[in-house]
C-alpha cells in the first residue's frame, strides 16, 4: 500500500474512490485509519454522537466487497460521512440537541441520509448540536460540550458543531449539516473548512422549513461538489424541493478564470448586530483585492439588512419555541438549556399582530436581500462579524434577548433562497480561522462553487490542518 494507514483519514473523497478502484487501499483500512484518528481526537472536540465502530467496520466490509465486484454503489461508496444529530437515521433517536426530546428511534432514514446509503457512504456517526439547533455553539443539554480544533478553548460554531469541527479534524472528508441562519457557514468560518448552504429545495430535507437547508461540510470545494452530486438527487418528502436538475456538478473547477469579468459585490458591514471586528475586515478587503487581481470587479454595497428584520425573525422564532416548549411537561421543559427557555419565554406576552409584524420581517429581508444583489454576479463578504468565541457560551454576546447579533451576513440568503458559500481566507493574530462568504443567485449553486474554487486557487498557501493534542495534555472540561 502505498499511501501509508495513518494518513488515509486525510484523502479526500475522490482520492479515496480513485484508491479503492485501483486497489491502493481498501474501506477496511480507510474505516480503521479515521476511527484510530478520531479516537486521538474526539475525548477533546467532542463531535461526535453514536460512533459505533463495529457498524462502521460492518459497512466497510460490504463496500470493500463491491469494489472487488467492481460494483460500487454510487460516487462515494466506501466514503466515510458524518451526519448531524437532527437528520433523522433509520433505527437511531434524533435528540435535537436537547434533553427534553424522548430518544425514540427513527422510522426512516431522511433524504440527506437516505442519499448517502443508496450511495454506500460510510456513516461513521451522528454529530452534535446545540438545543433545537438555535445555538451558534456547541452548547447542548444533551451533547457534551463541543469544541474548535483549531482552539479547544473556542467553540466551533453551530449549530452544525460537532459537523464544522469533525471536518476541521479529519474525521473523514464528507460531513452534513443544516442551517437555517448561518447554521452550516458559521461553524464552517470558524473552523476554517469549506461549506454551501444550497438554493433552498436543492437538497431535499425532511421535515422542510423556510429557509431550512442541508448542506456538505467538507475541507475542500472538490469534496462538497462530489457530494452535490449525492444530496441534490429528488425526494418527494420535501414539499419545497426543485424540480430535479441535471447538473454538472463535476465542472466545480473552472480555474481562476471563472473570475475574470464577473461583477462582484463586496458587502463589509451587516446593517444589524455586531459591528465587524477588525482583523475580519482586514482578511475579507484582502480577499477582495486578490478577486479584483484575478479580473473581477469589485463594487463596495450598502448594507441591505436592517435590525428590525433581525429582531423580526428573532422575535417570531421566539414565539415559534415558546409554543413548542409550552407544551412539554414541566419537568421535561426543565430539561431545556436555560439560556434557550429565557430566550422562547420572553415571547410569552407577544399579541398576534406583534406576531405577524415579526413574521412580515422574513418577507422584508427577501426582497432587500434580492434587490441588494440584484446589480452583482456574486457577493462577498464575512461569514460573521466575529472570529470563534469562548467554548462555554451560547452566543458571542451571551444574552438571550441579543443572540442573534452575529448572523446579520448569513441569514439573508436563507430567507432569498441564494445558494452562499463559507472558504476560509485568512486568520486572526491567534491563528483562528476567518470565514469569507461567497453569495450567488438563486439556482446558481454550480457558479458558488466554480467561485470557490477559483478563490481556493487563487489565495495562496493555508495553514495545517489542527492535529490531536498530546495525549499527556489534560483533556478539557
Amino acid at each position: 500500500m502505498s499511501t501509508t494507514a495513518t494518513a488515509l483519514h486525510e484523502l479526500g473523497a475522490a482520492e479515496l474512490v480513485a484508491g479503492y478502484r485501483r486497489g491502493t487501499f481498501s474501506p477496511v483500512e480507510v474505516a480503521q485509519a479515521v476511527l484510530g484518528h478520531i479516537e486521538r481526537w474526539e475525548p477533546h472536540l467532542r463531535a461526535l454522537y453514536l460512533l459505533r465502530p463495529e457498524k462502521v467496520l460492518e459497512q466497510a466490509r460490504a463496500s470493500q466487497a463491491r469494489w472487488r465486484r467492481a460494483q460500487p454503489l454510487g460516487p462515494i461508496d466506501g466514503v466515510p460521512v458524518t451526519i448531524k444529530d437532527n437528520i433523522a437515521t433509520q433505527g437511531d433517536p434524533t435528540p435535537l440537541g436537547t434533553a427534553a426530546v424522548p430518544l425514540l428511534p427513527a422510522a426512516a432514514d431522511a433524504p440527506p441520509a437516505a442519499r448517502v446509503r443508496e450511495s454506500g457512504g460510510m456513516v461513521i456517526a451522528k454529530t452534535t448540536m446545540p438545543d433545537y439547533g438555535m445555538l451558534s455553539s456547541g452548547l447542548s443539554s444533551f451533547h457534551k460540550l463541543a469544541r474548535n480544533p483549531w482552539d479547544l478553548r473556542k467553540t466551533p460554531g453551530g449549530s452544525s458543531a460537532g459537523a464544522g469541527a469533525a471536518a476541521a479534524a479529519g474525521y473523514g472528508p464528507l460531513h452534513i449539516g443544516t442551517d437555517i441562519g448561518g447554521s452550516l457557514r458559521l461553524p464552517a468560518g470558524w473552523c476554517g473548512i469549506f461549506t454551501l448552504k444550497p438554493s433552498l429545495g436543492r437538497i431535499p430535507i425532511d421535515p422542510p422549513y423556510m429557509g431550512r437547508a442541508a448542506g456538505p461540510m467538507t475541507r475542500t470545494v472538490a469534496d462538497a461538489a462530489l457530494f452535490m452530486q449525492v444530496l441534490a438527487r429528488p425526494d418527494a418528502r420535501d414539499s419545497m424541493s426543485l424540480p430535479p436538475q441535471d447538473i454538472a456538478w463535476d465542472r466545480f473547477d473552472a480555474g481562476p478564470d471563472k473570475l475574470k469579468g464577473l461583477r462582484i459585490g463586496l458587502l463589509l458591514e451587516a446593517g444589524c448586530g455586531l459591528a465587524v471586528e477588525p482583523e475580519v475586515q482586514r482578511a475579507v478587503e484582502a480577499a477582495a483585492r486578490l478577486f479584483e487581481r484575478a479580473g473581477a470587479s469589485i463594487t463596495p454595497m450598502k448594507p441591505f439588512m436592517t435590525q428590525a428584520m433581525l429582531d423580526g425573525m428573532d422575535h417570531f422564532w421566539r414565539m415559534r419555541s415558546h409554543v413548542d416548549m409550552k407544551a412539554l411537561p414541566p419537568e421535561t421543559r426543565a430539561r431545556v438549556l436555560p439560556y434557550i427557555r429565557h430566550w422562547a419565554d420572553s415571547a410569552e406576552g407577544m399579541g398576534g399582530e406583534a406576531v405577524f409584524r415579526a413574521f412580515s420581517q422574513f418577507h422584508a429581508t427577501r426582497v432587500a436581500a434580492v434587490a441588494a444583489c440584484n446589480a452583482y454576479d456574486y457577493v462577498i463578504s464575512p461569514v460573521s462579524p466575529v472570529p470563534a468565541f469562548d467554548a462555554h457560551l451560547p452566543s458571542p454576546t451571551n444574552d438571550p434577548l441579543r443572540p442573534l447579533e452575529h448572523i446579520g451576513f448569513t441569514v439573508p440568503f436563507n430567507m432569498s433562497e441564494q445558494p452562499a458559500a463559507s472558504v476560509n481566507c485568512g486568520y486572526t493574530g491567534s491563528g483562528l480561522p476567518i470565514g469569507l462568504q461567497i453569495a450567488g443567485r438563486r439556482f446558481d449553486d454550480l457558479g458558488v462553487l466554480q467561485v470557490a474554487r477559483a478563490w481556493e486557487l487563487v489565495r495562496g498557501p493555508q495553514r495545517p490542518w489542527p492535529v490531536p493534542p498530546s495525549e499527556a495534555l489534560q483533556h478539557v472540561d
